[in-house]
């Protein structure tokens, strides 16, 4: 019997023996006056204080904008000292991409630091949840010391549901909503004068996708309407910067419509789970990171969504 519960702690435990505390958050420039720091590719674990996911910011004159705010209150404070070691301008907003918590967890820092913090209004549903408070609290155990009793959950100080459009030092800010897919409240930032996009996890550069209990459908859908912005650069919210943008975006979509293609047939023709995931020839996208780690999962989620008759 598929046990995807049990294969993903095993995979935590796993990795996290291989993974080091000396990893920090290095600021690299992707744009003029545009900066990311890159998460590693791996589960969160203690040993890598929840550094899984990328951060990235923009300076300007009249101050920094900050898209997302990492795993841990650790990193954020690393973070913040990397923005200081760049600008002296202060730090305005955060945006938050989604409300996941190698996303959030860092947010306090920044909330103290005097940043106010925009978000998607369903953001606030998760936030406000009974899983968003379970999470906390295993995670304070499973990712202990980086996230402990003192880590708590942010609010966005401005909730929006429509296309927002900052303006800061002569930059324009255009912020996205792009769910539902991989979250309710998906937010992606466009900054036109740089042709930059910063992402969040509706992009997964170099590795598999964590899709979880996503609207697969409604992710590609998105993907497409990302693929019309004239994007030079993106910002994934998972692995390097891309500069090949069409590519990296096509490589998302594609391992989506491949699920849901594969498990959906199987599902239809009522294959039983496993003899589905055997005969499938995932070969194109085995050798990502972490394909052993999500894949199953990501599969048998897609196989009960499209049994459910997911569109």
């Amino acid at each position: 019997m598929f046990k995807p519960l049990g294969t993903l702690i095993a995979c935590v435990a796993l990795l996290g023996t291989t993974a080091t505390w000396a990893q920090r958050p290095q600021a690299v420039q992707v744009a003029p006056g545009a900066y990311m720091v890159q998460g590693q590719s791996a589960l969160g674990s203690s040993a890598n204080r929840n550094f899984i996911s990328n951060a990235a910011f923009v300076v300007t004159p009249e101050g920094v904008l900050l898209v997302d705010a990492l795993g841990s209150p650790a990193l954020a404070r690393e973070l913040l000292a990397e923005i200081r070691r760049i600008t002296p301008a202060p730090l305005r907003y955060v945006v938050v991409t989604h409300y996941h918590a190698d996303h959030i967890y860092g947010l306090q820092v920044f909330k103290e630091a005097g940043a106010t913090i925009i978000a998607h209004r369903d953001g606030a549903l998760y936030l406000n949840s009974e899983t968003a408070a379970l999470r906390l609290e295993a995670s304070r155990e499973e990712l202990a010391p980086a996230v402990d009793a003192d880590t708590r959950l942010i609010a966005a100080d401005r909730w929006i549901d429509a296309p927002t459009t900052l303006q800061l030092g002569g930059m324009d800010f255009v912020l996205q909503p792009a769910g539902p897919a991989h979250t309710a409240e998906d937010l992606v930032v466009w900054v036109p004068q740089l042709k930059l996009l910063l992402a969040g996890d509706l992009v997964f550069r170099g590795r598999i996708p964590f899709v979880g209990q996503a609207d697969s459908g409604r992710w590609i859908t998105a993907l497409d309407t990302l693929l019309r912005f004239d994007a030079q650069v993106i910002v994934p919210g998972h692995g390097p910067v891309s500069n090949s943008a069409r590519a990296d975006l096509e490589m998302t979509r594609d391992y989506l419509v491949f699920l849901r293609k594969s498990m959906g047939e199987a599902a239809r023709n009522m294959d039983p789970f496993e003899d589905a995931y055997a005969r499938t020839d995932w070969s194109r996208f085995e050798q990502l990171p972490l394909f052993r780690a999500a894949n199953r999962i990501n599969a048998y989620n897609t196989y009960l969504l499209m049994e459910k008759g997911g569109q």
